[in-house]
């Protein structure tokens, strides 16, 4: 996890691009872009389908490298990695979590939330992978769920073991990719209010959404359009999950009595 003590930015980009060739055509998807993310931020990426958000992720969560520019991920130089070692900075440095949720069926929360570490810490005795994926399905709200088999949990408890096994590494950083883009609205608010209570004990996050009622829960949003920042504020107006899931509750109440 992140310390205090630590104020090197966890993300620094420096003129990064990225491009594509399709054909004969050659696609700028990412064009030199600049950008710090600081331990503890809570970030949120948007823009158009076009925009770079996909290309911009993968090279921040090592899955993909720059044509050009720098990147240090926690101090790390990624550029010119191989790929032994971008998969080894990956399982080491980033915890992801996908729209799909990408969990394996027929297995229990547990198993698939201790999964990662089979590849991070392959000599780590059984006791205590299970001992780190019970603390991290707790943190999520799922310690009474872990022997549920993926097929008999909601959506939104699906994205909480996706989430667990994002953090079972203890991470620097945790990527999201749209992750409420398979839920209905509450789920989606109370996904979002999960981010929240892991950000505000330290974890950085950053997310991206193309929804911006999603974006308005985080405290940074960096927009996008044709493959450069074209803003970068601070969210003035930032939305509270816990606040917004008791107007809910109230709305639900008052069409109970009616």
């Amino acid at each position: 996890m992140s310390t205090a003590t630590n104020t090197t930015p966890v993300i620094q980009l420096r003129n990064l691009a990225k491009s594509y060739q399709t054909g004969e055509v050659e696609v700028k998807a990412v064009r030199g872009v600049n950008l710090d993310i600081d331990r503890g931020e809570f970030v949120a990426i948007m823009g158009a389908s076009g925009s770079g958000k996909s290309t911009l992720m993968n090279v921040l969560g090592c899955l993909d490298q720059p044509t050009a520019g720098n990147y240090l991920l926690d101090d790390v130089a990624v550029a010119g990695l191989g790929r032994k070692d971008l998969a080894k900075l990956r399982n080491k440095k980033i915890g992801f979590v996908f729209q799909s949720f990408n969990l394996l069926a027929r297995t229990s929360a547990l198993e698939n939330a201790e999964l990662p570490m089979f590849y991070s810490h392959p000599l780590i005795s059984l006791r205590d992978r299970r001992r780190r994926a019970v603390q991290a399905l707790e943190q999520v709200g799922l310690g009474d769920r872990l022997r549920h088999h993926t097929s008999q949990l909601s959506g939104g408890q699906q994205q909480r073991i996706a989430i667990a096994r994002a953090l079972i590494n203890r991470p620097e950083l945790v990527l999201a990719d749209e992750p409420t883009g398979n839920l209905d609205t509450r789920t989606s608010i109370e996904i979002m209010g999960l981010f929240q209570e892991l950000n505000d004990a330290g974890i950085t996050i950053v997310m991206v959404t193309h929804e911006l009622d999603i974006a308005a829960y985080c405290k940074r949003i960096v927009v996008l359009r044709d493959g450069s920042i074209i803003s970068d504020t601070r969210n003035q107006t930032r939305r509270s999950a816990r606040v917004e899931i008791a107007k809910l509750d109230q709305a639900e109440q008052k069409a109970k009595l009616a």
